[in-house]
């Protein structure tokens, strides 16, 4: 199906997998393999891939220790017709999160504080969805599959940044709460809300105010906690300019 020309389908599958924060996830029932689909809760790994935080008492997880193939659907959620917003529908293969345990933990707890209340369970456990590609629908014209490779985020030259997000997210929820509230009002347009930091990752800051979460994209890829800085400083600056009026 042929594109508009003023759309970028990478990154509107981005800014899907960064602003969801909750989805439909289909997994295969363990001895029968009838397809089975339940709601989840999702937060972002640095790279993007969908991370799930999930009770072993539960039929979903019982499904996929049983068969790591799962799809998962994310959606715009707009008022009015559903239809009308994007949505995308991912496969891959689930994982339970062993090597980077703590990593995904403060990521998941940084979009859905309340987990803190159970995150600790013996019955719960972190699981990555290991992308294997994803079908975007997005409107007319604009529906087409893409590989993880064309939308997922490059680390691996981000260590230092990544050892430096959790401690960048306090200092702006501490620290610069304005600038956050600029960033959400005067570059996406948002309404005035109590914003804060939710991740931070190479392309771009995540933002939530109760059940509404944005994606600002930074104007160039960074690496490392000095270019961040930098990045946040040059957008506080630029959202704290006068509107040019015509």
């Amino acid at each position: 199906m042929q594109l508009t020309p003023d759309f970028d389908p990478a990154k509107a599958v981005r800014s899907l997998l960064r602003r969801s924060r909750q989805g439909a996830l289909a997994t295969l029932m363990a001895g029968s393999g009838d397809p089975y689909c339940s709601l989840v809760n999702v937060a972002s790994h640095p790279d993007g891939s969908p991370i799930l935080l999930i009770s072993r008492l539960a039929i979903h997880t019982k499904n996929l220790l049983a068969d790591a193939r799962v799809s998962l659907m994310l959606d715009e959620r707009v008022e009015g017709d559903p239809l009308e917003g994007s949505r995308i529908m991912l496969s891959g293969h689930a994982e339970e999160v062993t090597s980077d345990r703590d990593l995904v933990r403060r990521r998941y707890l940084n979009a859905h504080p309340s987990a803190e209340a159970f995150v600790d369970f013996k019955d719960f456990s972190f699981f990555r969805i290991r992308l294997t590609g994803t079908h975007l629908v997005a409107g007319f014209g604009r529906i087409l599959d893409l590989k993880p490779a064309q939308f997922l985020t490059d680390i691996s030259d981000a260590g230092s940044l990544l050892e430096a997000e959790q401690s960048a997210v306090e200092h702006m929820n501490t620290d610069h709460q304005e600038a956050l509230g600029l960033y959400a009002t005067r570059l996406l347009g948002a309404g005035a809300g109590d914003w804060r930091c939710s991740g931070l990752d190479p392309d771009g800051i995540d933002l939530q105010t109760g059940n509404m979460t944005l994606r600002l994209d930074f104007p160039e890829r960074i690496a490392g906690p000095g270019e961040l800085r930098k990045v946040l400083v040059r957008l506080a600056e630029q959202a704290r300019a006068p509107v040019e009026r015509i």
